[in-house]
């Protein structure tokens, strides 16, 4: 099918990891994880955020999550997309070039490209939201109008398309934000019907 790279670390968003690398693997991707300074066989821990109430979300210790493919050995012409999870985790890894040169090539080629909750901020990093219209967990919009892109406001379970850009608030737009992304690939999920023998 297609080749995907997943880019993760530590404190990662849990449901922003483990869903879309789980989902992508279910229909046939193949799915790199990687994290700077990591190799296949390393773990990120993640972490867990929730909307409770307060003015922002709460965060807990989430799951150790295992790395299938070493970041220092990753050529990004090899990947059809990009997968970018939120959480705290790209608020530091925004700081690694290598980081921001592979996030370039994917909007160089434009291929697709799907970014949730704070991921947004390694996109802004790399300068390649001029012009995008996109969405983010509502505290990063000010760093996308920084970046000269267009922020939008969605509800937290939707999902925002800019031609090769899909983007999501917060991990309750799994649905509407991965079924995206599957469409910018050009991917399609068909019922498989069976017959029953005696």
């Amino acid at each position: 099918m297609k080749n995907i790279l997943l880019l993760t670390g530590d404190y990662a968003e849990d449901y922003e990891t483990m869903v879309p690398f789980q989902m992508l693997q279910m229909i046939g991707c193949e799915v790199h994880a990687v994290c700077p300074d990591k190799s296949a066989g390393d773990k990120v821990i993640t972490a867990i955020h929730d909307f409770e109430g307060e003015q922002t979300y709460s965060e807990k210790k989430g799951h150790y999550f295992t790395l299938n493919a070493t970041f220092d050995k990753i050529n990004p012409e090899l990947y059809d997309g990009l997968v970018i999870v939120g959480g705290r985790a790209p608020e530091y890894l925004r700081l690694n070039p290598t980081v921001l040169e592979h996030v370039k090539h994917f909007f160089k080629e434009n291929k697709p490209v799907a970014a949730i909750c704070h991921g947004i901020q390694i996109l802004t990093a790399a300068k390649v939201l001029s012009g995008r219209r996109l969405t983010a967990y509502p505290a990063v919009a000010p760093e996308i109008t920084l970046a000269d892109g267009e922020y939008v406001e969605v509800p937290v379970h939707t999902a925002v398309t800019d031609g090769n850009l899909v983007t999501a608030p917060a991990w309750p737009a799994h649905p509407e934000w991965i079924r995206a992304f599957l469409d910018i690939l050009g991917l399609r999920v068909t019922e498989k019907k069976q017959t029953m023998s005696n």
